[in-house]
């Protein structure tokens, strides 16, 4: 160890200590969900409003995601606090997708010659859209981006899983299919708040099996009041005997203005044991034969699938529509951010008011400085499996990660992280605390403007 890592470790171990001891001491240790950095309640609007073109003039171009929101959805499920209106007016529909095309083809002037290795269709619901809406928004991506038709994934329901639009995906070349189950069994979906009859959902599952695509990922949801191990038990089963290529398993989250979220003034909607719940789910999956990549996905061994180059790590992404985020090395941005009804609709109209000058600016984001730049890399890298190579690390920022984050050595003590010369490794149990780790490796300006957020 260094003079200088010496010194930093003895000036703020005592501190960095504190801060870990208080999370473990927390009575609900499942703070939020962590899969991107910063979080999105920690952005806020910028001022000056920052030009793109600028913003993207540096960066590498040419292993890009891209990223397509569709804030439409049939039903409002109890636990969704995703940017997404239900049952929305088809003229406000078919503006979103016209505003859509006006935000592409703008995107294209300033990003030159990108490549795009990746795209996912999120929302919301994407099949929410008609056949005939679907392929239009292709047919836009393909004209004005340049899209290719590699490695696509697009988000489906039971309910708009149909031949038509499962067609038009295959035909797009579509790689990956997800669709949110959540559960299997009848009571636990009534405490999701999520209407859902069982027929659908086979229906469903055999029709994108008939369609025969690459990937097939089922979306479970563990820990609310009602689930019982038995239960658990039950659609674990049932997805694996679809044998779906990925599943991912998620831990209820109560968020504000959910459905939920209101319920849970009156009575706690989450009474079970999540972590026992997620001990049982992963020691199943992993006897199933399914591989752990992180917290909450779980792979078959690898097939003959090609895999995509982006790292997310280190290559950029563009979002389009509202609420779709977009990442430059030093820069995160996006429209505006709501839970509530009214405000989402209001949004998605000030989105289709849009002018072209106001796609060619970033309005509304995050500015990393190098210590978030560092921060992003190094909490994106230890809570998968795989871990950080040291090397990696050393070769972007040309420092030592141990150096700059020597907090990380409490991790080794707490035997949540392997360290050894080539890698930071999460051991099971960092895995298993994954968004309590992520969340204490949030800077404090983060944190500050997460506390900050106003939800109403």
């Amino acid at each position: 160890m260094t003079t200088s890592t010496t010194a930093l470790m003895t000036g703020t171990r005592a501190s960095v200590d504190q801060q870990l001891q208080q999370l473990l001491q927390q009575q609900d240790d499942y703070l939020n969900y962590v899969y991107a950095y910063p979080h999105k309640t920690a952005y806020r609007t910028l001022a000056p409003a920052i030009d793109l073109q600028k913003a993207w003039a540096d960066e590498v171009k040419q292993q890009l995601f891209l990223y397509v929101h569709v804030p439409f959805c049939e039903m409002r499920c109890g636990y969704c606090n995703l940017f997404t209106l239900s049952r929305p007016p088809e003229a406000l529909v078919e503006q979103y997708l016209t505003t859509l095309e006006r935000q592409a083809r703008i995107s294209a002037e300033w990003l030159g010659e990108a490549r795009f290795e990746q795209l996912a269709f999120g929302g919301g619901t994407p099949t929410f859209l008609s056949a005939d809406q679907l392929q239009r928004v292709f047919t836009i991506l393909r004209r004005e981006l340049g899209w290719q038709g590699r490695h696509a994934s697009v988000e489906v329901s039971p309910a708009t899983a149909t031949d038509e639009r499962l067609a038009v995906l295959k035909e797009q070349q579509v790689s990956r299919i997800s669709i949110g189950i959540e559960s299997f069994v009848s009571q636990d979906l009534k405490a999701l708040g999520r209407p859902q009859q069982a027929s659908t959902v086979e229906q469903a599952l055999a029709r994108i099996r008939r369609h025969d695509f690459p990937v097939l990922n089922i979306d479970l949801i563990y820990g609310n009041h009602q689930q019982s191990p038995d239960d658990w038990q039950a659609t674990l089963e049932t997805a694996v005997a679809y044998q779906p290529e990925e599943i991912f398993i998620y831990p209820l989250y109560v968020r504000p203005l959910t459905g939920l979220g209101k319920r849970a003034r009156r009575h706690n909607a989450i009474t079970s044991d999540r972590h026992q719940a997620y001990r049982q789910a992963r020691d199943y999956l992993l006897a199933q034969g399914y591989r752990q990549l992180s917290m909450r996905q779980f792979v078959k061994p690898a097939t003959d699938t090609p895999q995509a180059a982006y790292r997310c790590q280190e290559d950029g992404m563009i979002g389009l529509g509202p609420g779709a985020r977009s990442y430059t090395s030093r820069l995160h941005y996006s429209g505006h951010y709501a839970v509530e009804q009214r405000q989402i609709q209001g949004l998605i109209e000030d989105y289709v008011a849009s002018s072209d000058q106001d796609f060619r600016q970033a309005h509304y984001g995050f500015a990393l400085n190098a210590d978030e730049q560092r921060r992003r890399f190094v909490l994106l890298g230890i809570l998968q499996c795989e871990g950080l190579a040291r090397a990696h690390y050393r070769q972007r920022f040309g420092s030592e990660v141990l150096e700059d984050f020597p907090q990380l050595m409490l991790l080794q003590q707490q035997g949540w992280l392997d360290i050894d010369a080539q890698r930071l490794r999460p051991t099971a149990g960092g895995i298993e605390q994954a968004d309590l780790i992520g969340h204490w490796l949030f800077s404090d300006a983060v944190k500050q403007r997460m506390q900050g957020w106003d939800w109403t």
